[in-house]
């Protein structure tokens, strides 16, 4: 096992997903491995990361057990709700050839703009940005980029309905 590998499984998704580490001492932890978490973060138990290229915004809160794959950096921003294991998937693969069709791997950033909500196992595919006060409905597939104030739901996730931009 490779000595970057072991680092994140020891510290990323060992000592920082434990339960037993309270969330400020987890925010700190987090932050001192070298993500960008400028502000006020809850982090709960269980969350995974591929990797330290994310920021997450003043306000946010990552409920327990989310999945951060970082072939791409993932950007979230101030006071969005992620709920429990949804999947931010930056990482995808070309296509390759009939004797194997996943290709060379690569990835694409996520973006999630500010006071969005993604539900309970929601997914985030690469080179997706969710725009400002969105909401995602649970189970979610999003494959394409979100307009800011709408509810999006279904596989893949489609535009439901408008919301209120103020107030």
């Amino acid at each position: 096992m490779g000595a970057k590998r072991l680092y994140r499984d020891l510290t990323l998704n060992g000592l920082a997903r434990s339960s037993l580490l309270p969330r400020a001492l987890r925010f700190r932890l987090l932050r001192a491995l070298g993500m960008d978490i400028p502000g006020w973060t809850a982090i709960m138990p269980g969350c995974w990361f591929g990797g330290t290229d994310v920021h997450i915004g003043d306000g946010t809160t990552v409920n327990y057990g989310v999945f951060f794959d970082t072939a791409a950096p993932i950007t979230i921003g101030e006071r969005c709700d992620i709920g429990m294991e949804a999947m931010l998937c930056t990482s995808t693969h070309e296509k390759g050839g009939p004797d194997r069709r996943a290709g060379k791997a690569g990835g694409a950033p996520i973006v999630i703009e500010d006071g969005v909500w993604i539900g309970t196992r929601a997914l985030i595919m690469p080179g997706v940005r969710v725009g400002s006060g969105c909401i995602i409905a649970a189970g979610a597939v999003v494959t394409s980029d979100c307009e800011p104030h709408r509810v999006y739901a279904g596989v893949p996730a489609t535009a439901k309905s408008s919301l209120p931009e103020a107030g």
